[in-house]
């Protein structure tokens, strides 16, 4: 029987669910969460029965649709990775050390936490293998871009990697070419805003999407230091809600008190406010660019753009207007994560990819 394969891609306040026959999508749902739902829940972890019941519906009626009966159909369940230790780019099979590091949010929250949990769950009852697909946590830098100015603080490598090398596989694809043997600069644009300079199928440096670069439609970005440490002692903030207000309170949401790009595109014309704030997060995201067009030593293919803003005309004209000088600017508009998350399962199906084992440090 062809494979059957379910797919999650948990969100902030969305679920994104897929149901493939081997690589032909057969149904697709993303669900949302609102802010009523996700209120009672002190953590991410906190909200795994609640987000298993929606996805439990979804699968029902996804397999209604596909003609399956059951779930036995289903040969493996796959999704998104959440906030581990770092780990080399590929597939992983969920175990028990992911889902306890998870399960504590030992290196941070995030909704790609509930992933492997989701997964787990539903790989026990359909009685088959559970994974997840290039992490955000993969880590291919540079010795040299781990360092920062203090021996206690290190950079690390934190980014929306499953779209990423997905999104940069099908440029090199389109440029006749292997994602190995090309650089290119991948920019993905979405709650967060990372950008990745790719050295011949590698991220050799990235900023991390959750505390630095660009300010986003969620984030704050990178900021002033000493500023920042007087905002802390302030006393006006604890450091849960001054993390809060850093990443997923901060950005567009902080500076106009929305973060819904397209409202704030359309009333750009009329609002000086708002187009500043646009043009502004524009320039900063030329500016990262820009930088990592120094890593590469301008050595680049193309310029990629992707994320769900990557179908903004006003963001992406600008950053194209900045950066065109570089190298060609290609634009894939959204996101190619439930793809990426099949292909990569695929491959462990045919035997042509050894899933990788995940292991607590101690």
């Amino acid at each position: 029987m062809p494979e059957i394969i379910f797919a999650i891609n948990p969100g902030s306040t969305t679920t994104k669910t897929a149901l493939y026959r081997r690589d032909v999508c057969l149904f697709e749902q993303s669900l949302s969460h609102s802010a009523a739902e996700l209120a009672p829940y002190r953590t991410i972890a906190a909200q795994l029965p609640m987000r298993l019941a929606a996805i439990e519906n979804a699968l029902t009626a996804a397999l209604a649709k596909a003609g399956h009966a059951d779930t036995r159909a289903i040969s493996a369940v796959v999704s998104r990775g959440g906030l581990l230790h770092p780990v080399v780019s590929g597939v992983y099979e969920v175990n028990e050390d992911m889902l306890a590091d998870l399960t504590k949010a030992r290196y941070g929250e995030h909704a790609s936490n509930l992933g492997a949990l989701i997964a787990s769950v539903l790989g026990e009852r359909f009685g088959c293998p559970a994974y997840i697909v290039d992490p955000v946590v993969v880590d291919e830098l540079e010795p040299a871009a781990r360092l920062t100015g203090l021996p206690e603080i290190k950079r690390r490598s934190v980014f929306h990697a499953l779209n990423q090398k997905a999104v940069a596989r099908q440029a090199a694809a389109d440029l006749n070419c292997k994602y190995e043997d090309i650089n290119l600069i991948v920019v993905h644009m979405g709650g967060g805003i990372s950008i990745a300079a790719h050295r011949r199928g590698r991220v050799i440096d990235v900023n991390n999407a959750l505390e630095e670069g660009p300010f986003s439609p969620e984030r704050a970005g990178s900021l002033p230091t000493l500023p920042l440490l007087e905002l802390a002692f302030s006393g006006q903030y604890d450091s849960a809600a001054l993390r809060r207000k850093i990443n997923g309170q901060g950005g567009m949401a902080a500076l106009l008190g929305t973060n819904d790009c397209r409202m704030v595109e359309d009333l750009a014309a009329q609002r000086p406010d708002y187009a500043l704030v646009l043009d502004a997060m524009a320039y900063q995201t030329a500016k990262w660019i820009g930088a990592m067009a120094t890593v590469l030593k301008g050595e680049i293919k193309a310029v990629v753009l992707t994320g769900g803003m990557a179908r903004s005309k006003y963001l992406t004209e600008r950053i194209h207007n900045s950066v065109a000088f570089l190298a060609p600017v290609l634009i894939y508009p959204g996101e190619k994560e439930m793809a990426a998350l099949i292909s990569g399962v695929l491959r462990v199906l045919a035997g042509q990819e050894k899933p990788g084992e995940y292991k607590a440090e101690v």
